[in-house]
Formats: C-alpha cells, structure tokens, sequence
C-alpha cells in the first residue's frame, strides 16, 4: 500500500484488531486496479530504535503474511485495505509472528463476516 491518502483514510476511519504483538487495522474500500487486498506493515520507530531490527520484524510479518493470505482471503469478494503493525516490545522469531498471524486473520474474518 503506497497511497498517503488511503493510509490516511484507514487510521481516521478503520477498524482494528489486536492479537498481541500484532495489531490490524483495516477499511473496507474499493480499489480501481481490481485488487481485493493491500496490505502495509508497520514497526514503531520509538520501540525499536535501529533500524535493522525494525526491518528484519517487517520482513517477518510479510512473510508470514504472503505465506497465509491465500488461505484466509481468497474467497473474499470484498475489498479491503490492511495496515498491519507490530506494537511488542521485544523482537520476535518467525514462528511466533505466524501463530499470531493465523489468529489475527480468524479473528478478522470472524469479525467481518458477521456484519
């Protein structure tokens, strides 16, 4: 996700979910490129204070978000745009940020679906 104004529009008016250390917060949209989903991963600067460890727990995230985003938004029909951030402390193996982020997306779906 590279749109200041959608990512603007998505922290004013979007929804989150929290399944620690992850954090999601996302906006139902339509998009004119006939994409279901973009996705930004974020790291705060004020935990993590060098960049390295900053970079490699987004490499992190978006793995794990590569590696699950078939299995859990393929059958959408509905667009959505997702900022995912991770708000620990601390840094994180790749096993853990998975875990969390099976359950942030069931969490998710069990969230949208209803309404």
């Amino acid at each position: 996700m590279k749109s200041k104004k959608l990512i603007e529009q998505l922290f004013a008016e979007g929804d989150s979910l929290t399944v620690f250390p992850l954090r999601l917060v996302y906006l139902k949209t339509n998009f004119n490129d006939n994409n279901n989903l973009k996705a930004g991963v974020s790291v705060s600067k004020k935990l993590h204070k060098t960049a390295v460890s900053r970079n490699r727990i987004k490499r992190l995230i978006r793995e794990a978000y590569r590696l699950n985003k078939s299995a859990y938004f393929n059958n959408s029909s509905t667009s959505y745009a997702l900022m995912i951030l991770y708000i620990g402390k601390k840094g994180t193996t790749f096993d853990e940020i998975n875990e969390t982020m099976k359950k942030l997306f069931q969490k998710f779906l069990d969230k949208t679906l209803i309404k």
